[in-house]
């Protein structure tokens, strides 16, 4: 059998590129995986911790609130059994004397001072207050009814009650502690006594943790957070709330749900619950709820849950980080350094390969490229000369386009002189046949003069036409522009009046060609003429004066100004706004001031276009 060379067999480097992207995708998807899931894990186990420890120490500060809530209960509730017992209450209740009551009064605001208690009063069988604690206060319970009140009627009953009410007269909250007072064949009234949980409520405030105690009904009777008073954890049924109502237990309050939802219930005395406290946004607590022994009310404790868990979870998040990431960290280097090595391998045997052939085209390149090279630099050569013929062609393309547009109003100027001409002929011809000689003279100077003028302008005509650079000569700029105004004369006849020229003193002179310049001062001064067309107050300024590096030849227009569009590529090569412009005269232009190392600059606005020619300053001989 053939053996297939061992270089075959081998995998290429791209092959195992492919494989590589392949793998590393592979090991990208399991690693966001085991990231994702052990992020999600943490963030479980770090929250379900920190409830675990904050309803542990929950239940601690709860335990302390209850027992210290029972001991603010029980010194008053023994006042009630011991002034039953008492025989100046038997004796203010059975005699009903100013003195006995009097003597009651006093003995009942002696002890209010010396225990916690608020008010401490007594009432007959009726529900009248006989006595009071506050008998001198303007708001005394003395003379009141309050045989409507639970607690009085409780203990009419069954010897003794317990109330939370708000006071009628006080409008203070408060729980009512209450006992019969049982004469030898019927009760004689009631003693009660008023606990109010003022300080309580400060000491649980202090914590900043809200706490509160309701009652069998759920109405909020103890309470860190004020405004939660007589609010209900859950909405009261019809019947309880009308049964309320009618007690004025709590006189006119709402009785609506206190501010927290979405209870998510974690055991039988623990929950999460969002809970907004005054002041402050939804944020998430952990609600503790006890019973408060020897009473039907039960207290709930709401610990902030919300930052705890949060930095609980951010905590085993970042340690699950930070054993991940190195385990991943050195899988990816272990993986790395199998495929570069395998990567290594299959490039060394690919190069060696390649070598040869690259040897061998390397060597045709080179050979083909310096053919290139050489046929390049021809190609360069050739290019240039052309350029150079074309620039001339150009240049004397404009030069010709210049001369045709002012032709026919040469010929009309060599027109008018001839005619002339023909006339002073035939008068010559005549004064001649009369043998008037001075007369005839004279018509044959007019003649001679006249052709003078007619062959100056045709000199003009010529030199103008004539292909070609000059060398740099020192040129009179005055006759430069009287030249380029001569040319331009016939062609635009009425309208040269425009032209406000300053004429430069004649000994100013410039380093250039005249026929070149006049050139120049043709094209400017035909683009301001066409651009003022059919305007009234056309005006075109030529001045020149002299700078500190040459000459300034200034020609400007009160014309509406170039296009922003033209302007900016002014002097490129068949840029124009006309429709039969060839867009080459500025750029001839340009290039012959250059040529004699001058330079153009154009200002334009909606005001007009100021074109400035610098040029050098021949030396005076």
């Amino acid at each position: 059998m053939l053996q297939r060379p061992a270089a075959a067999l081998s995998p290429t480097p791209e092959l195992l590129a492919g494989r590589a992207r392949r793998a590393w995708l592979l090991f990208a998807a399991v690693a966001l995986a085991i990231v994702a899931a052990a992020l999600y894990g943490a963030g479980l186990y770090g929250r379900s911790t920190e409830v675990e420890a904050l309803a542990a120490q929950g239940r601690t500060d709860a335990n302390l609130k209850v027992a210290l809530l029972r001991a603010v209960l029980e010194n008053p509730r023994a006042l009630p059994l011991l002034l039953s017992e008492d025989q100046q209450v038997r004796d203010a209740l059975t005699e009903h004397s100013p003195a006995s009551i009097d003597v009651l009064n006093r003995k009942l605001e002696g002890l209010v001072s010396g225990t916690k208690a608020s008010v401490l009063y007594v009432t007959g069988t009726d529900g009248l207050a006989i006595a009071s604690s506050n008998w001198r206060e303007p708001v005394s319970f003395v003379g009141s009814d309050y045989s409507f009140r639970a607690y009085f009627s409780g203990a009419m009953q069954a010897g003794t009650a317990e109330y939370f009410a708000l006071g009628n007269v006080s409008k203070r909250p408060g729980l009512y502690i209450s006992r019969r007072v049982d004469g030898a064949s019927a009760p004689l009234g009631v003693v009660v006594v008023k606990m109010e949980f003022d300080q309580l409520e400060a000491d649980w405030h202090e914590a900043n943790r809200p706490a509160y105690v309701s009652d069998e009904h759920g109405v909020v009777l103890i309470t860190s957070v004020p405004s939660w008073r007589f609010m209900t954890t859950a909405p009261l049924a019809a019947p309880v709330l009308a049964g309320i109502r009618a007690s004025q237990q709590f006189a006119e309050a709402p009785l609506v749900p206190l501010p927290i939802t979405k209870p998510q219930a974690l055991s039988a005395d623990v929950a999460l619950v969002h809970a907004i406290t005054p002041g402050g946004s939804d944020a998430e607590y952990l609600r503790l709820s006890t019973a408060v022994p020897s009473t039907p009310w039960r207290l709930d404790y709401l610990v902030p849950a919300e930052a705890p868990i949060a930095s609980a979870q951010r905590e085993m998040r970042l340690l699950a980080l930070g054993v991940l990431v190195p385990l991943l960290a050195l899988a990816a280097y272990l993986l790395w350094r199998r495929q570069s090595a395998q990567m290594r391998i299959a490039a060394e045997q690919a190069a060696r390969a390649e070598l040869e052939r690259r040897v061998v085209e390397r060597t045709r390149d080179l050979s083909l490229a310096r053919d290139r090279l050489q046929a390049e630099i021809a190609d360069h050569r050739s290019t240039e000369a052309k350029l150079q013929v074309m620039q001339q062609e150009l240049v004397q393309a404009n030069r010709l386009a210049t001369l045709g547009q002012v032709a026919a109003g040469v010929a009309h100027e060599i027109n008018q002189p001839v005619a002339t001409i023909r006339a002073y002929a035939d008068n010559a011809r005549v004064f001649l046949e009369r043998k008037q000689t001075a007369p005839a003279e004279e018509n044959l100077g007019a003649i001679a003069a006249l052709t003078e003028r007619i062959g100056s302008i045709t000199e003009e005509l010529k030199a103008f036409a004539r292909k070609g650079r000059t060398a740099a000569e020192p040129v009179e700029l005055r006759g430069v522009i009287e030249g380029a105004v001569v040319l331009l004369r016939s062609r635009f006849a009425g309208r040269l009046e425009a032209l406000a020229i300053t004429l430069p003193p004649p000994a100013l002179k410039v380093m250039g060609s005249r026929l070149r310049l006049e050139q120049v001062l043709i094209n400017l001064f035909q683009n301001a003429l066409e651009a003022l067309e059919g305007r009234d107050d056309a005006r075109v300024e030529v001045s020149a004066a002299e700078t500190a590096d040459g000459v300034a030849l200034i020609v400007s227009d009160n014309g509406p100004g170039i296009p922003p569009a033209i302007l900016k590529s002014l002097f490129t090569p068949f840029n124009t706004s006309k429709e039969r412009g060839l867009g080459l005269g500025l750029v001839i232009s340009k290039d012959i001031v250059a040529d004699y190392g001058g330079r153009i600059e154009v200002a334009s606005s909606e005001s007009g276009t100021r074109f400035t020619i610098h040029l050098s300053k021949a030396d005076p001989t």
